[in-house]
């Protein structure tokens, strides 16, 4: 009897120890399939298993340590019931399969008007994907992927799919696909996002009416790739360090009818980039400290670029595959402040160069021909390059500013010590690794 009675004892304490991680796991999805409508949970500092789903209205709340770890074979949370609350819990574990036919994200939103705020996802394919979800809130979100792994391996940090209406603010993505991704989205509004080592920050595809305004990127391939999209607002945006082959602050292609205005393009292989794109405008940004200031090819047409600093580039702007003539350099008489690469007399004082500005170069085609040529931009021999052909051929116009600013050097000067201050604290903040950034026109490495 006592053996027997020893025996029950020990395999009590068992049970009780042995299945609390799965408990844990039962014990939420019934929590949740319990509960009313509207209904409000609060979890505790500990691990609860995923995978779950949210199939009424309801607010989740955790705490410092809570954290929903998925089992790798689906989405952690799937909501699919409008109006769920979630708030600050720690994400982790989703599928990472890439052939599946489902993309899979840590949390995955199908409904409309619910709130995400103080998530932290990790460990996931996707970070967070909305599939014709509307008019959700999503900020204070952290989303961490696999940095320098295979870029093919990994999701995006937010993946926006059919949905529109929906506010992005305030999140951190670092280390995935693309940052953010917008297809066939229209009309949702992004702001004070950072985004950093990623292939691409931004990535619309087919989808118009966005705002995007104060975020930062940092260190990616592309700062933002705006393709086949239309009508959208860039503004008070800072795209600062993307750097590499063929990189970029901006790229605009065949994108439309998009206005860019005071954004920062701050020590960028290129920083805007434009390709068989047509009534865009350009208007107060900064663009400096860039290998090329400008790349703007022919195929373009009725771009209006007005009341921009572009100065201190290697290359203030280039115009490639023809002669670019469709396209504006001023609007009401207000052209570029293109800073001390053009020096401009002002005789009455009205804030407006008293002669033209026209740059012509022979770099085009070497540019055009030769995709690696983009490494030697700072090498001393392409000043020969284009001195030889000055004489020897006719040079093409890259640009012809009808009325350039004259604008104080102390904003030059003001702008750009700002900027170099925020590129210092963001490497700071974000380097992993050394950098080698090429300064100024004169090629000053550090």
């Amino acid at each position: 009897m006592k053996k027997l009675l020893l025996f029950l004892f020990v395999f009590s304490i068992t049970l009780i120890i042995i299945p609390e991680k799965n408990g844990a796991a039962e014990n939420l999805q019934a929590m949740i399939d319990s509960l009313e409508e509207g209904a409000v949970i609060k979890l505790e500092d500990k691990t609860y298993e995923g995978n779950i789903v949210i199939n009424k209205p309801m607010t989740i709340i955790g705490a410092d340590k809570t954290t929903i770890k998925g089992d790798g074979t689906g989405n952690v949370i799937s909501i699919k019931a409008a109006n769920v609350t979630l708030k600050k819990l720690t994400v982790s574990h989703s599928s990472m399969n890439r052939n599946s036919a489902e993309e899979y994200a840590g949390i995955k939103i199908h409904t409309n008007g619910n709130v995400l705020d103080h998530i932290k996802i990790t460990d996931s394919f996707h970070g967070i994907y909305l599939s014709q979800a509307h008019e959700n809130k999503i900020s204070n979100v952290v989303i961490i992927g696999m940095g320098k792994g295979e870029i093919a391996a990994q999701g995006n940090g937010f993946h926006v799919y059919y949905s529109n209406d929906n506010l992005l603010s305030h999140n951190t993505i670092e280390g995935t696909r693309d940052g953010m991704f917008f297809e066939y989205a229209n009309k949702n509004e992004s702001y004070e996002n950072n985004i950093s080592h990623t292939r691409y920050g931004l990535h619309y595809m087919y989808s118009d009416e966005n705002t995007f305004k104060k975020n930062t990127f940092t260190m990616n391939t592309g700062g933002a790739a705006i393709m086949n999209s239309n009508h959208l607002l860039l503004a008070d945006n800072h795209f600062i360090v993307n750097y590499g082959n063929q990189s970029f602050g901006l790229l605009l292609l065949q994108a439309n009818d998009n206005q860019i205005k005071n954004n920062t393009f701050y020590m960028n292989q290129r920083g805007i980039y434009i390709d068989q794109a047509t009534r865009n405008t350009l208007q107060g940004n900064k663009i400096s400290q860039n290998q090329i200031g400008i790349e703007l090819w022919a195929s373009s047409n009725e771009q209006i670029f007005t009341e921009n600093l572009i100065t201190e580039n290697t290359i203030p702007a280039v115009t490639i595959g023809g002669s670019g003539e469709t396209n504006f350099w001023s609007q009401h008489g207000k052209g570029n402040d293109w800073g001390s690469s053009f020096p401009l007399t002002d005789l009455n004082q009205d804030g407006i160069g008293d002669f033209p500005i026209t740059y012509r170069s022979s770099l085009y085609q070497l540019i055009e021909d030769q995709e690696l040529s983009y490494l030697f931009l700072k090498s001393p021999a392409l000043a020969i390059y284009e001195k030889m052909n000055a004489v020897l051929v006719d040079e093409k116009v890259m640009f012809n500013d009808p009325h350039p600013l004259a604008t104080a050097k102390g904003n030059h000067h003001f702008i750009l010590f700002a900027a170099a201050g925020l590129a210092a604290v963001l490497i700071l903040l974000k380097g992993r690794h050394l950098l080698c950034i090429t300064f100024g026109r004169n090629g000053r490495k550090t």
